[in-house]
């Protein structure tokens, strides 16, 4: 009895240090974007900062009207392409789960196919922008992340596979009940789990996507969070290196560039964490019951 106490107190203590291991990282960013940029340049970071300051959300504040912008963009995107996601991957991962359904191994093949090989980044470029014409639109952010995530979809289809019961989808066959009132209906309702765990991974993937503003995105008014915050920090960068004639040299001296690039992170990864409680009770369940193979 003694020793499983002992062995349990060091489980616990082992994952708290995990635990706290895993906050660390974001603890030092926030207390980071706090605190004076010589005091940065003199003693690195630290969790406790010699001096606290507040310029590099003055600096950000002055770039209120594209930073809301630019989130509203990101909030849009993000909703769009999760629900649609789902709602694709799921409707995919539901005929793949059927056995009854024609050419289900052809299609897997396809799916499978696209986890080993993918078109590379110049046929798609030219694809999304000279058939599609995606460029300076939207749908250039949206689009390209569903198109398609294979892992995503065998993880649905095996959740659908192994713990919803084939009695349960007879049954409403003999009810007189349509595969889209069945999918709707039944599968759906009773894979919240899953459903939870593949939408907080795709909230994450739109959310942190920079990469497709990138490369379609040249109009500002229509960047993303991280592709403008990238860009500025692009462009705080270049002032740095570049002294345009000497005229802001002192200003571009005194510019707080290392902790305006912790308040990007902070202002980037915040409405992330915000949410992901909410998803966290449903995350372990559905990628543990998902990723078992039967």
């Amino acid at each position: 009895m003694r020793t499983n106490a002992v062995q349990q107190t060091l489980f616990h203590a082992i994952m708290a240090a995990l635990s706290a291991a895993c906050l660390f990282p974001f603890i030092l960013l926030f207390v980071v974007s706090f605190s004076d940029e010589q005091s940065i340049i003199l003693n690195g970071y630290a969790l406790i900062p010699d001096s606290f300051s507040l310029e590099a959300y003055r600096y950000l504040w002055g770039q209120l009207t594209p930073l809301a912008r630019a989130y509203g963009i990101t909030v849009l995107i993000t909703a769009v392409g999760t629900i649609t996601g789902l709602l694709i991957s799921s409707l995919l991962a539901y005929s793949l789960s059927r056995d009854e359904m024609p050419l289900r191994r052809v299609l897997s093949f396809l799916v499978v196919f696209t986890l080993l090989f993918n078109g590379g980044l110049v046929p798609t470029y030219l694809v999304y922008t000279e058939v599609f014409h995606l460029k300076n639109t939207l749908l250039a952010l949206i689009v390209p992340g569903l198109l398609t995530n294979a892992f995503f979809i065998l993880i649905i289809r095996t959740f659908f596979k192994m713990s919803i019961p084939g009695a349960v989808i007879e049954s409403a066959y003999i009810d007189g009940a349509s595969e889209w009132t069945i999918f709707s209906r039944i599968i759906l309702p009773l894979s919240l789990p899953i459903l939870a765990t593949i939408g907080m991974m795709l909230t994450i993937a739109y959310w942190n996507d920079w990469f497709n503003g990138l490369i379609y995105i040249t109009n500002p008014k229509l960047y993303s969070i991280q592709n403008l915050l990238n860009r500025m920090l692009s462009n705080i960068q270049f002032l740095m290196q570049n002294d345009l004639g000497g005229r802001s040299s002192e200003s571009l001296a005194q510019m707080p560039m290392n902790a305006v690039r912790m308040a990007m992170a902070v202002i980037g990864i915040l409405p992330i964490l915000c949410i992901y409680p909410f998803f966290q009770k449903y995350l372990v369940k559905g990628l543990v019951i998902g990723a078992v193979k039967g």
